[in-house]
């Protein structure tokens, strides 16, 4: 095998992590001697050992001499585990293959700086794109310190989420339908808007096995949200947000009392400013939000500009009607020319149904 193949192998192990690590990035690792693959691992939970340390308990060989196949920088701080850069120079590893850099602050090439002051041989940017791609969201969140946003919408092929009387279930089919609660438990967060709590009363949650639920957040600028909703009933089971600009003391303390957040912000053109949620959820180490709203939402998540990525479920049906719903609200564009561009586009088909991904420029 190749340092590319081995590199492939990393990935996969780091691609296990996913949804159980935010927001700390997926890591993989593997350890090669005499061409053979004596240990791998990966990280497997947020505030957990890394990749780099759980390949080399993995291992049923001496390290010494060994190649190491990562897909990130290896960490040179202590955060809530010591640094692996500790770990690899005491296993006598000889030489290290890493995908990706590392854009934490804390690391940033330093990483890799010690390995090689400690006589280990550094060889970067193996199947490096596919390395930043499997990490576009802690890429993201750790440069910006704001959550990395992703719209995501099912419509017919004539281009509406839902018939002129509101209905819209189902649109996709079960495969496509499956593939959202993946979303769900990649990232971190879910956001609609409180018009879907009201018309849908959804849980939001993940219906996957072994699985984790995100974090609700529920734009409510008037705080609507009903009491009985199933959002506020299981807040005491899943951690729910409701971002508001209201002042109605009762109402928030009421909502309190069934553990729910409070996220008070001042309105921005008579809805939640979210630009600044987007500060404030990042504070909360939130590092990427799924946002499932209605139209409204939407319109108001694009015209912000805090949109990163847009995945659109395409199903083969066909509503038709003036007044069917469409994926974005609002006043939209007035010339072609002003329209929001995509790019990167992937194509994935899921059953009968087509997922598009772009992302927003």
């Amino acid at each position: 095998m190749n340092n590319q193949q081995y590199m492939q192998l990393a990935l996969d192990e780091a691609i296990k992590g996913c949804g159980w690590v935010n927001p700390n990035p997926m890591v993989g690792a593997v350890i090669v001697k005499d061409d053979k693959i004596i240990g791998k691992g990966y990280h497997q939970k947020y505030g957990e050992w890394h990749a780099e340390r759980n390949a080399l308990a993995a291992c049923y060989d001496s390290t010494k001499g060994a190649t190491m196949y990562v897909t990130l920088e290896p960490c040179c701080h202590w955060g809530k585990t010591p640094p692996c850069t500790d770990a690899i120079i005491a296993s006598g590893i000889a030489k290290v293959v890493i995908g990706s850099k590392d854009p934490h602050s804390l690391v940033a090439g330093k990483g890799i700086r010690i390995l090689e002051q400690h006589g280990i041989e550094v060889f970067t940017g193996i199947l490096e794109e596919k390395c930043q791609q499997l990490n576009e969201v802690f890429f993201h969140y750790i440069c910006s310190k704001i959550p990395f946003v992703v719209i995501k919408y099912a419509m017919t092929i004539d281009g509406k989420t839902a018939t002129a009387t509101g209905k819209s279930q189902w649109i996709t089919g079960e495969i496509a339908r499956e593939h959202v609660h993946r979303l769900r438990h990649r990232y971190s967060a879910i956001m609609v808007g409180v018009g879907t709590v009201i018309a849908d009363d959804p849980m939001l949650s993940c219906r996957l096995p072994d699985s984790r639920n995100p974090i609700r957040i529920i734009c409510d600028t008037n705080l609507r949200t009903p009491i009985d909703a199933k959002v506020v009933q299981t807040a005491n089971e899943i951690t729910t947000f409701i971002a508001t600009a209201t002042t109605n003391s009762e109402k928030i303390e009421t909502l309190r009392e069934k553990n729910v957040n409070i996220i008070s912000l001042p309105s921005k053109n008579g809805h939640i400013n979210l630009r600044e949620l987007m500060t404030v959820l990042g504070e909360k180490e939130i590092d990427s939000i799924l946002i499932e709203g209605g139209a409204t939402l939407h319109a108001a998540a694009l015209e912000s500009g805090i949109i990163n990525k847009v995945m659109a479920y395409i199903a083969p049906k066909i509503f038709g009607g003036e007044q069917a719903k469409s994926a974005v609200g609002g006043n939209g564009i007035d010339d072609p020319a002003q329209a929001y561009q995509l790019s990167d586009g992937k194509y994935t088909q899921l059953g009968q149904d087509i997922l598009l991904e772009y992302t927003l420029k």
